[in-house]
């Protein structure tokens, strides 16, 4: 007898967003979803280095917003993995744009994720609201659905060099996206690794970039 996975429950979306800097009428936010593991049910621990990793994005996006009414908030997961079939971190990120819709109405929203984050990022990406996706060194499946990118505008930034992800399947990813009607381009990164530790500023900065010019790009 086959055992299929038991998905999770529904999220309450509230639960699912962190705002780090907020703007009482905002006309678009920035939406972070840091990493995780292939699998593992536990919740994320009270240190969570993934998430700790992409305050420095969201500061590189305050500080190059300028002043603009830009929203900037986290994702916070209930589980550290994907986890197959359950995909908790797109379901988690899904909850989280439900919940900015909640507070703050329709804006638009751009997502940047690392890794598992840019995986969730990239599968939640059909939520009408997302303009866009900016992807850190993500973890891209050969077989990863892609028709639901159709119109978005999509970064992959990856280091060649990257031993946990394979930029081949950035570079691959981004191929199949642009077939599906995707506005998709691979940015490789001289440096940075997995971790993005090594040339640091230039990943923040450029991330930033790519995430406020694409949130105020209009839509195809």
């Amino acid at each position: 007898m086959t055992v299929r996975p038991r998905p999770a429950a529904p999220r309450d979306p509230s639960r699912a967003l962190l705002v780090r800097y907020g703007a009482e009428a905002p006309a678009g936010a920035v939406l972070l979803l840091h990493g995780g593991r292939a699998d593992g049910l536990e919740a994320p621990p009270l240190l969570n280095l993934p998430a700790l990793r992409m305050r420095p994005f969201a500061e590189a996006v305050r500080r190059a917003a300028g002043g603009r009414p830009v929203l900037i908030a986290e994702a916070r997961y209930r589980h550290r993995g994907w986890n197959g079939e359950r995909a908790d971190a797109a379901r988690d990120a899904e909850a989280a744009l439900a919940g900015l819709r909640a507070r703050f109405g329709e804006v638009p929203v751009v997502l940047v994720g690392h890794s598992m984050g840019g995986r969730a990022a990239l599968a939640a990406a059909a939520d009408p609201a997302v303009r866009g996706v900016v992807a850190l060194a993500p973890w891209c499946p050969p077989d990863e659905p892609v028709a639901h990118l159709a119109g978005r505008r999509l970064h992959l930034l990856h280091d060649e060099a990257d031993r946990v992800t394979a930029a081949r399947d950035s570079w691959a990813f981004v191929r199949r996206a642009r077939e599906a009607g995707a506005d998709a381009t691979g940015v490789p990164m001289p440096t940075g690794g997995h971790t993005m530790v090594r040339g640091a500023r230039l990943w923040h900065r450029r991330a930033a970039e790519l995430a406020l010019e694409t949130l105020v790009r209009k839509p195809a």
